[in-house]
Formats: structure tokens, C-alpha cells, sequence
């Protein structure tokens, strides 16, 4: 069982690292945070697309590349180490799979060229409350093909072209009931409202619904069962973008403990400091097999995919979470100020760790996966 990537694969993740490098720097990335007006960078989502990367994973009968996930996870890495402040995630992880895996034929057709070619943004919209999203949490609810309710957070959501919502058919607001349905930026019903989060580089609203045109995806009342398979499957792709940020942490920690010097000596040859950096090390090396663990199982169409992919999740949130404290810690006073790029990192991670689920969440899912297995 070989967990490497190819050597194409290796070049994919080269040139793909010296174009962000040079289209995403930091200066870009503050620019889009200290920028309230501005929800993501429009010239860098323009060049990834012209890339080809919003159709990595996408059939070439429906405009993409045709390659796969593994790729995929290529380049989700990448993004995650240059703080990408654009809406791949939600579009390309989230609504493509969703259409790839449940969508028509129509409904293939008509939005994965638009999704391939970075001309739509896409994204899913599933929270409803604070807490953990449950089926019986749900109260959005579709009638004669209309959609009422409410959805917060939902990332990108202001800058999406179409969203997934997840809503109760007929009103019935049971388990069985959940279905995933299609919702266009433009109907007159939907109404959207920003809110503040931790990394404004990666925006979310509320959207209200109010008798909005609903397309149903999908067979009815099985969103459930569809949202824990795409989940699943963005969890991996999560996990590489959240283990490339947590390797920029202890790279710039390292890179800082050997320019900084106090009593005569470099601040990294002191043992606390070695210390933390070797806890970050082991930290992001454990979730980097993970995740390449969950790029197989993604790759393959395993079985295994929801153990890997929970394990995944839940070591590279941990990794990116520590990586980054432990980064600013390292860094002393100056990790706390605007001017460093200390905080650019946490926000991201604190806000990677949350938008598909909790790491308590994904805790529960490996443990019940498990369990399932008979392992535990």
C-alpha cells in the first residue's frame, strides 16, 4: 500500500507552490483582510481557474481536467500554505462533489462547466444554530418546491452564484425527510446578511429564505446519507490544506528561533523552545499520514474512507491549532501584533477546524466509525 504521490503529482505541487508564491503573497492576503468590502480576491480566483484547478477533479465531459482527488489534495495543500483568500473550498470541495455525485445529468451539464471554468461559485449551506448540525436540528423546510428557513453561517455565501441547501420535504421535519436542494443568488426570496468571523479573508453570511425556487438533488430524503458522504470526502481535502498551514507555522517559528537572539545565544537553541518545536513536528508529520491515509481511501472509493477521513480531520485540526499558538508563542510579544504574520495562521486555523464540523464532532464519528468496525 503506497501512500505517496506520483512524480506528476510532485511536479503538480511544485509548479503549483511557485505560482502562489508569486500571484499570493501576505501583502495580498491582508489586503483582502483589512479590506471589509472585499469578500475574496476576484484577480487570484480568476488566475487559479485559468490554471485549471476549479476543474481538477472535474470530468472533462462536463469541462474539467478529469484528473483526481489525489490531485486534488495536491493542490489543497498548496492553497493552505499561502492562505489561498478565495472560495475553493466551498465551491470545488462542497458543490462539485455534491453535483458530481447526486446531481442529474441536467443539473451536471448545466453547472460544472460554469463551476469548471471559475465562472460560478458555488457553496452549501447546512447550519442553522450554534450547536452541532443534526438531521433533527434541521428546520428549513421545502413546500410545493418552495424553500422557507434560514442558514448561518454559510461560508461564501454572499459571493455564491448557487447554493446547496439542506431542508425538510413537505414540512416534515423528521430524519427520513432531509433532502438537498439547488437555489440560484437571484431569486427575489433569498436575502443575505454578513457576519463577522475570525479570518474575514474567508467570509460567511446568514441567508433567509423566504418561498424561494428549490430544485431537489438527488432522491428525496436521503440528504442526510449525502451529506456525510461529501463530508467525508472534504474532510481529506480539509486536512491537506490544514496540515500545509500548520508546516508555514513551524517553518516561520523555526526560521524566527534562529534570527532571534537573547542572552548572546540564538532563542532556538534554548531546550523549552526545541521542545515546542519538536511537538509541532511530530504533531504535523502524525496528521500528514492521515491525511495521506485519507487521500487513498478517497482515491480508491475505499470503505475505509470514513475512519481515515475522521482521523484525518481530527489530527490535522489539532496539528494547524497547536502549530499556529505554538508559533506566536514562539515568536513572543511581537507574535501578537498586527505587523507579524502570527495571526494570520491562527485565524485560519481556528476557522479550518470549524466550517465542516468540530474536531469534538469528527471525535464522534471516528469513535462510532470505529465501533463499527469492531476496532474499539
Amino acid at each position: 500500500m503506497n501512500f505517496d504521490f506520483s512524480d506528476d503529482q510532485k511536479l503538480l505541487r511544485d509548479q503549483a507552490r511557485k505560482f502562489l508564491q508569486d500571484k499570493c503573497d501576505r501583502s495580498l492576503v491582508r489586503s483582502i483582510l483589512e479590506d471589509s468590502d472585499q469578500q475574496y480576491s476576484e484577480n487570484l480566483w480568476k488566475d487559479i481557474a485559468k490554471m485549471g484547478w476549479t476543474g481538477t477533479a472535474i470530468p472533462e465531459e462536463y469541462g474539467g481536467l478529469g484528473l483526481g482527488m489525489l490531485e486534488l489534495c495536491v493542490i489543497a495543500e498548496e492553497l493552505g500554505r499561502s492562505l489561498a483568500p478565495t472560495p475553493f473550498s466551498s465551491s470545488i470541495y462542497l458543490f462539485a462533489e455534491f453535483i458530481k455525485s447526486y446531481g442529474s445529468e441536467e443539473q451536471k451539464k448545466k453547472y460544472l462547466p460554469k463551476i469548471a471554468s471559475g465562472e460560478f461559485i458555488g457553496t452549501f449551506a447546512l447550519s442553522e444554530t450554534n450547536g452541532t448540525p443534526r438531521s433533527s436540528n434541521i428546520k428549513a423546510s421545502v413546500n410545493d418546491g418552495k424553500l422557507s428557513g434560514e442558514k448561518t453561517p454559510v461560508n461564501d455565501g454572499e459571493v455564491a452564484d448557487i447554493i446547496i441547501v439542506a431542508a425538510n420535504s413537505d414540512n416534515n421535519a423528521n430524519h427520513n425527510s432531509l433532502s438537498l436542494y439547488l437555489v440560484e443568488k437571484d431569486d427575489p426570496g433569498l436575502s443575505k446578511s454578513s457576519l463577522e468571523t475570525l479570518d474575514p479573508t474567508r467570509p460567511a453570511c446568514s441567508l433567509n429564505f423566504s418561498n424561494v425556487n428549490a430544485e431537489l438533488i438527488g432522491n428525496r430524503g436521503e440528504g442526510w446519507s449525502m451529506i456525510e458522504d461529501i463530508f467525508n470526502r472534504a474532510a481529506v481535502l480539509f486536512s491537506f490544506e490544514q496540515v500545509g498551514g500548520a508546516q508555514v507555522s513551524l517553518d516561520e517559528a523555526k526560521k524566527y528561533s534562529l534570527e532571534r537572539f537573547a542572552f548572546g545565544r540564538q532563542i532556538g537553541s534554548f531546550q523549552a523552545l526545541k521542545h515546542k518545536m519538536a511537538d509541532m513536528y511530530v504533531k504535523i508529520e502524525l496528521a500528514r499520514s492521515n491525511a495521506y491515509y485519507g487521500a487513498w481511501a478517497l482515491s480508491t472509493d475505499s470503505n475505509e474512507l470514513p475512519v481515515a477521513a475522521a482521523g484525518a480531520r481530527v489530527s490535522a485540526s489539532d496539528a494547524y491549532n497547536y502549530s499556529s499558538q505554538e508559533n506566536i508563542q514562539i515568536h513572543g510579544g511581537v507574535g501578537f501584533t498586527w505587523e507579524y504574520d502570527c495571526h494570520l495562521f491562527y485565524r485560519r486555523a481556528k476557522l479550518l477546524s470549524l466550517n465542516i464540523g468540530s474536531t469534538r464532532q469528527w471525535k464522534e464519528n471516528l469513535i462510532s466509525n470505529l465501533e463499527k468496525r469492531n476496532i474499539v
